[in-house]
């Protein structure tokens, strides 16, 4: 059979974002399974926050990545029913032992390998483009807009990452201390860098500073609130840095695979660039049980507003 007389035309189409939704901690500074915890007027989690943004910033799927010891609970609650059928769902699930060959849990290890293992469960669901927040966090629709609009725009390329970073004034807690990763970027909103500060606090005089090595920061510091773009490359990139992160720390108790840790030797090392985006919304947290009222009173001035219904799912 002769096709040399035929034009064949391969049309690229664009796939709608995954958001990975990083909800395997349990949150032990709040006390409970915080990913489940009503704080709209409907009994609405701050995760039905961020779904619904996702779906309308024109996100098609959510993965979620959790654990094995409360995934019936989970599963149970937050699935593509709840969001009424609105955007397909899948779990991965984020366990101490999911290692490369060759490597063991160290006897006495408890705490979970960190941020960037738990967005490594997902290499095998997701082939596009993707967010990913943290559970507990309230991000905001202007971030899910303007990191949507980054990654619909990605035309198939690699190593074009992006983040959306928050003033740090708007990030703190009344309540206690707050860890951040404080961000340099250069002139073309390019991240040159990220800096996990653990003890932020604003003080009695109305200073931001870190606590533990006393440096101070401005109130429009830009800080990472773990909100990043990646496209699939980035699972590979991962492997090979976590081999070389479990060959280093991988005997220890409490060392953790953070997401900056290889967003930094991306960056530093040339491999890849990452995009500083910039947005007018408010983030919110519950770093501290005592921080709910706060975000409970934020959202029903927002339903208030008209930015969000009085049920999301109805």
């Amino acid at each position: 059979m002769m096709y040399k007389d035929r034009k064949i035309f391969c049309i690229f189409v664009p796939m709608k974002p995954t958001l990975l939704v990083l909800a395997a901690g349990m949150g032990s500074r709040y006390g409970s399974l915080k990913q489940m915890d009503g704080v709209g007027p409907s009994n609405e989690a701050i995760l039905d926050y961020s779904v619904y943004d996702a779906i309308r910033a024109g996100f098609g799927r959510v993965v979620f990545v959790i654990r094995h010891d409360f995934a019936a609970d989970f599963e149970s609650v937050f699935n593509a029913e709840r969001f009424g059928g609105r955007v397909e769902v899948a779990y991965v699930y984020q366990e101490l032992d999911t290692l490369p060959e060759g490597f063991t849990v160290p006897d006495g290890r408890a705490k979970p390998w960190g941020t960037n293992h738990a967005v490594m469960m997902a290499k095998e669901v997701i082939h596009e483009p993707f967010a990913v927040i943290n559970a507990d966090d309230f991000y905001g629709a202007d971030a899910f807009r303007t990191i949507g609009e980054y990654l619909h725009g990605l035309k198939g390329g690699f190593h074009k990452y992006c983040m959306v970073a928050y003033e740090l004034s708007k990030t703190l807690s009344a309540n206690g201390t707050v860890s951040r990763g404080v961000c340099t970027v250069d002139r073309d909103d390019n991240l040159t860098g990220i800096v996990e500060r653990k003890h932020i606090e604003r003080t009695e005089e109305g200073r931001i500073v870190d606590l533990q090595d006393d440096v101070e920061f401005s109130e429009d510091t830009p800080v990472s609130m773990n909100l990043f773009g990646f496209t699939p490359d980035y699972f590979l990139y991962s492997e090979r840095s976590f081999r070389r992160f479990l060959e280093a720390h991988g005997g220890e108790e409490k060392s953790e695979f953070f997401i900056p840790l290889v967003v930094n030797e991306l960056v530093n090392g040339g491999h890849a660039e990452m995009k500083v985006l910039h947005s007018s919304a408010q983030w919110f947290g519950v770093t501290y049980r005592e921080d709910k009222p706060e975000l409970v009173a934020a959202i029903r001035q927002m339903v208030d507003r008209g930015e969000y219904p009085e049920n999301l799912w109805v």
